[in-house]
């Protein structure tokens, strides 16, 4: 695993993930109390043996650094780094990177110093444990130029992927980026001897890509000498598949792309539940993030059910039900809360370096709410007797201090609801 460096990119603008992306890139965006989305990735390659790691990030891009530098260092003595690679104007360049491959190219150069033998491309903004070693497996046995990693959908996300058709021999011999043709679907699902082969549900026949690709290197340099090629999904993988022997790695596992507000709420949720996806105990595929030396929470008459309490929360609530408390949460007497994912705090009032309440609301929810299906960002302040509940039942909305999205109001980062709001 020495040889193998790992590119993990960070997105564009994410705007499907606004408003949690106003002030962040969307690999800093909390997930599960404590944890960014950009600690999947790095976690997987951690836990893979991979020590060679690079994120490219371009877009708010300044608490994704901290959090990067603060959380990776490794032995000095070892080989072993996670690097943030931003977008920069060069002699060869004054453009930010346009799409996938041309944050790729644009830092090549970087990748090639090393002995590299594979480079494994990620994203950035994905839920899901992998052990990377079975793709570079893959890789290596096929005797491929390039391996796509493949996860089975059903029709109604197959409109959102790439969707890949393969052969007996799981060689790629055709890509089609987010089809919605019913008849160009139909040509692509598997067939009934695959998905028998593979045990794969019959609703479930299309082999979408999940965005990780393993390239030889010369191949990738090749792959990306034409400049207009900016995008790996849209243009490169079609395109590759004619000229290079393109392989895909079957992932049977669970899998999300944490693209909009509806997935990135389901899966926090998820994580709640009795049946988690992933399981955040496990304690040879920990998911690494950075350490605070937080206190234990401390709870106060208060029932909880199916909920995640993070690092340093505070909580006299009357009941939490299948929701997440982040850390430095806190939570007044007396609220109910159902279905919320609350992302907790940076720090608390009372401390000297913080000012005291703003618009005389504390931090955190104050007593006396009822808040359900809501998503809650780091810093917020939500006054007593506030009841978010979306009673109109608006999936699009721009309030004073929350929007809605996909049904879901979010309370921003440092948004304030004053006492009495209801949403």
């Amino acid at each position: 695993m020495k040889n193998v460096v790992a590119v993990i990119l960070g997105g564009g603008r994410g705007t499907r993930l606004y408003p949690l992306t106003q002030l962040r890139s969307k690999p800093a965006v909390p997930l599960a109390g404590k944890y960014r989305l950009v600690d999947i990735p790095i976690s997987n390659c951690i836990n893979s043996g991979l020590r060679q790691i690079f994120v490219l990030s371009q877009f708010q891009s300044a608490s994704l650094n901290r959090h990067v530098s603060r959380t990776y260092r490794f032995d000095p003595f070892s080989r072993g780094f996670v690097e943030i690679l931003a977008a920069e104007q060069t002699e060869e360049s004054m453009d930010w990177y346009q799409g996938t491959a041309d944050a790729v190219r644009k830092q090549l150069h970087r990748f090639l110093r090393h002995d590299t033998e594979h480079i494994l491309i990620l994203s950035g903004d994905q839920l899901y444990v992998m052990d990377f070693r079975t793709i570079l497996e893959t890789h290596i046995q096929s005797r491929a130029d390039i391996t796509v990693a493949a996860t089975p959908v059903t029709q109604r996300d197959a409109t959102e992927f790439g969707i890949l058709q393969v052969d007996a021999d799981q060689r790629v011999v055709d890509f089609v980026e987010k089809p919605r043709d019913v008849s160009l679907l139909t040509r692509l699902a598997l067939s009934e001897q695959a998905l028998v082969r593979q045990g794969i549900a019959r609703d479930r026949p299309y082999l979408a890509s999940m965005g990780i690709y393993v390239f030889r290197p010369e191949v990738l340099v090749r792959a990306l000498e034409d400049p207009n090629q900016i995008d790996f999904g849209k243009e490169v993988m079609p395109r590759a598949i004619h000229s290079q022997r393109v392989h895909s790695h079957y992932f049977s596992g669970y899998w999300e792309d944490i693209g909009t507000i509806r997935t990135f709420y389901a899966a926090n949720i998820d994580l709640a539940s009795d049946n988690p996806p992933i399981d955040l105990f496990d304690e040879h595929n920990p998911i690494y993030t950075r350490p605070r030396y937080l206190p234990g929470s401390r709870l106060r008459d208060v029932k909880l059910n199916d909920t995640i309490v993070c690092s340093g929360a505070r909580i006299e609530a009357d009941s939490i039900e299948r929701s997440i408390i982040g850390i430095r949460g806190i939570v007044g007497r007396g609220t109910r809360l159902s279905h919320v994912v609350m992302m907790g705090a940076d720090y608390y009032d009372d401390q000297a370096t913080y000012q005291a309440p703003v618009e005389g609301v504390p931090l955190g929810i104050g007593p006396g709410c009822v808040i359900e299906r809501a998503i809650i960002d780091k810093n917020a302040r939500i006054g007593e007797g506030v009841m978010v509940r979306n009673h109109e039942n608006l999936q699009h909305f721009d309030g004073p201090g929350y929007y809605i999205r996909d049904g879901i109001v979010i309370i921003p980062k440092n948004g304030v609801l004053p006492a009495g709001t209801v949403v």
